[in-house]
């Protein structure tokens, strides 16, 4: 079910809600997540969070940026989630263009944040970074009762290094201490693997009982597999396919650097890259400098079903991403494909047994590792299951969604300023 309405139509439902809380119903814990880099649902992490919180009883909203392509709606009621969404303008201009907009969002989520709350109160401040400005700029919201919860998607300071190729200066020194301030004023930590666990425990000052993981995984609820579709693959015999974000440090230019390479090998294959991002009109340009027209195509951001079609009639899944000091220490999303990916220490631990490895940035060996494959059906049915069985196991969604809920649990449990009356309380 999805409705959409304007600001008096918000009003009157929320106004509703509270009616309930007031007739005799327990009110259900209230929720505000905060996201920038994406809208939502299209962030599948956040919106997997979201649904999950919602089957487990909480009363959830979303701020976060409307799409360029997809989620224009300034309101949408999805599935139980409110979701408001503001207009961002992307960054343009390097680093001092991701500081204007990274700033604009804060400003934005903070104003549409206060005014939600002054008409119901949220329980728990659920923020995701980056940018690492979330939570310092909604500090309000804690005196007031709030909890919050840091979701640590990305290593910021790590980010920039990786980004913009700069030294340990003074911009990486004050992404750092605005990590180390949204650790302080977090009452739970949220991580996506086992370094970023330790960064927040070492880096971050937090006691271990308060940094619960949560890894990107699909949810076999929601990303079911499609019949594959022959005709994707264009009259050639085998099909590659990556989805994610097309940004400078995906290693998208990796993976065409290398399929130039393939390409000198074998013809029978064709790619199709599905996502988005700020490297995309780069990447378009790679593909015709290499003359790969023919092999390379761009789907741009792709619904579940599209994205559930290609992997299913995909023999290779390919994660170029290269070493970095972000990358070193992140896991990249996995899909249940036999994967070609660099020997990232967590793509390691992540995929050993369902992927091949190439050493780090190293192009000829990555497209030497797609040949094997790409020749060896045996080998790719292994590694396929091995992935599926990783997927349906220790790396599941319901795993994840296990901590996710222990994590709500541990932080509601925690003491909280009183909160007061949120419908008379004006903007600081």
């Amino acid at each position: 079910m999805l409705e959409s309405r304007g600001v008096s139509g918000i009003s009157e439902m929320e106004s509703m809600r509270h009616d309930s809380d007031v007739h005799g119903r327990p009110p259900l814990p209230r929720v505000l997540m905060l996201v920038e880099n994406l809208s939502v649902p299209a962030d599948r992490r956040v919106w997997q969070e979201c649904l999950a919180l919602r089957r487990a009883g909480y009363d959830v909203t979303v701020v976060c940026p409307r799409g360029d392509e997809r989620d224009p709606e300034p309101f949408v009621r999805l599935e139980g989630v409110d979701i408001h969404r503001y207009e961002l303008r992307p960054a343009a201009g390097g680093m001092f263009g991701y500081l204007r907009e990274y700033l604009s969002a804060c400003m934005q989520t903070r104003k549409l944040a206060l005014r939600l709350n002054r008409r119901r109160g949220f329980d728990v401040v659920h923020a995701s970074n980056p940018p690492d400005l979330l939570l310092p700029a909604l500090r309000t919201l804690k005196r007031r009762g709030s909890r919050f919860i840091f979701d640590h998607h990305d290593l910021a300071p790590e980010l920039y290094l990786s980004r913009f190729g700069r030294r340990r200066d003074p911009v990486y020194r004050a992404l750092r201490a605005l990590e180390r301030i949204s650790f302080g004023i977090a009452d739970v930590v949220v991580s996506t693997n086992e370094t970023y666990r330790r960064i927040a425990i070492e880096r971050g000052g937090r006691a271990a009982e308060d940094v619960f993981i949560v890894r990107n995984a699909p949810d076999p609820v929601r990303f079911k597999g499609a019949e594959p579709n022959p005709a994707l693959k264009r009259g050639r015999e085998h099909l590659l396919a990556y989805v994610g974000v097309i940004a400078p440090q995906d290693g998208v230019d990796y993976a065409l650097r290398a399929l130039a390479l393939l390409r000198e090998r074998r013809t029978d294959w064709r790619a199709v890259f599905l996502g988005a991002g700020d490297a995309l009109p780069d990447m378009e340009r790679l593909t015709v400098e290499l003359g790969l027209e023919d092999h390379v195509e761009f789907g741009g951001w792709a619904d579940d079903e599209r994205v559930g079609e290609l992997l299913s009639s995909a023999d290779v899944g390919l994660a170029p991403d290269p070493r970095s000091p972000l990358n070193d220490a992140s896991t990249m999303i996995k899909v249940a494909l036999p994967v070609v990916t660099f020997d990232l220490p967590e793509s390691v631990v992540t995929a050993t047994g369902a992927a091949l490895f190439a050493a780090g940035n190293d192009e000829a060996a990555f497209a030497a590792r797609v040949d094997d494959l790409l020749s060896d059906p045996e080998l790719r049915a292994r590694l396929g299951a091995a992935g599926r069985a990783r997927i349906a196991g220790p790396l599941s969604w319901s795993r994840s969604e296990e901590q996710l809920l222990a994590a709500y649990r541990h932080v509601l449990a925690r003491p909280s300023a009183p909160r007061r009356n949120a419908s008379v309380v004006a903007d600081p």
